[in-house]
């Protein structure tokens, strides 16, 4: 394996995202789709990491959550306001940019820093109590080497949570030919096909690293209310994944 292949980033992937990078914020732009998913995704994140929270408007204060891929600041911003210390990483650095000036814009102090999550976990080892990572694994150049730094990064007795598109022919439909070519949601060449992770695939890799899967939920998207929302059965398109990362035994 060359040093090349060991990374997690693509640099063909990161080439693609950068072109675009300046329309993070703009709800039309090629980022609209997850700017529609992003509702019922914070939804999602707040039920797990604080389902007694109730009406609470900071209901992750007290939490370090690390959010890879983290883009132009999409998911970093509202886990910040729901009062989590946020640190946010990409291998784009004009994403990071973007990121940065529209958190200073909004009062919001979110950490930036334009890295890779493997050489994060060197430094910092079991630094977060919940590793976000949405809509990424789909891009890295090497899944079990992005899920081992995942892993890494993770406090013992910390929450993983994932977000990618299956492997299926009704993936291949509505991802690539419906969203790319026909609807014009993405632009052309924004997914790979091959690269998208079956559950079972994603739970194995999980499991490889130590982290223990525990509950996964289809997204589903509505096109009459236009917006997305959870599914306990359909996971043949857009999913989310939790995992748990076992506490460390006593001796």
């Amino acid at each position: 394996m060359t040093a090349h292949k060991s990374r997690t980033t693509d640099p063909d992937e990161i080439r693609h995202f950068a072109k675009d990078s300046a329309h993070w914020w703009d709800e039309t732009g090629p980022f609209a789709p997850l700017h529609r998913l992003n509702p019922v995704r914070m939804g999602f994140i707040r039920d797990v990491l604080a389902p007694d929270a109730g009406g609470s408007l900071r209901p992750l204060a007290g939490l370090k959550i690390l959010d890879i891929g983290c883009g132009g600041g999409l998911v970093s911003e509202p886990l910040a306001r729901m009062g989590a210390d946020v640190t946010g990483l990409d291998a784009d650095d004009v994403a990071i940019g973007v990121a940065q000036t529209h958190a200073e814009a909004g009062g919001l102090d979110i950490r930036y820093l334009n890295d890779n999550a493997e050489d994060l976990a060197g430094r910092e080892p079991g630094a977060f109590d919940c590793v976000v990572a949405l809509e990424i694994v789909e891009h890295v150049a090497d899944i079990d080497l992005f899920i081992a730094a995942i892993a890494r990064l993770c406090r013992p007795g910390g929450t993983v949570i994932m977000s990618t598109l299956n492997r299926t022919p009704k993936s291949f439909a509505l991802g690539i030919v419906a969203a790319e070519y026909i609807l014009r949601w993405v632009p052309t060449g924004t997914h790979d096909w091959k690269k998208f992770v079956k559950p079972a695939e994603l739970a194995a890799a999980m499991r490889r690293h130590g982290l223990i899967p525990a509950r996964s939920s289809g997204l589903i998207f509505n096109p009459l209310t236009n917006s997305f929302s959870l599914s306990k059965r359909d996971l043949d398109v857009n999913y989310l994944m939790v995992a748990h990362k076992p506490e460390t035994k006593k001796k």
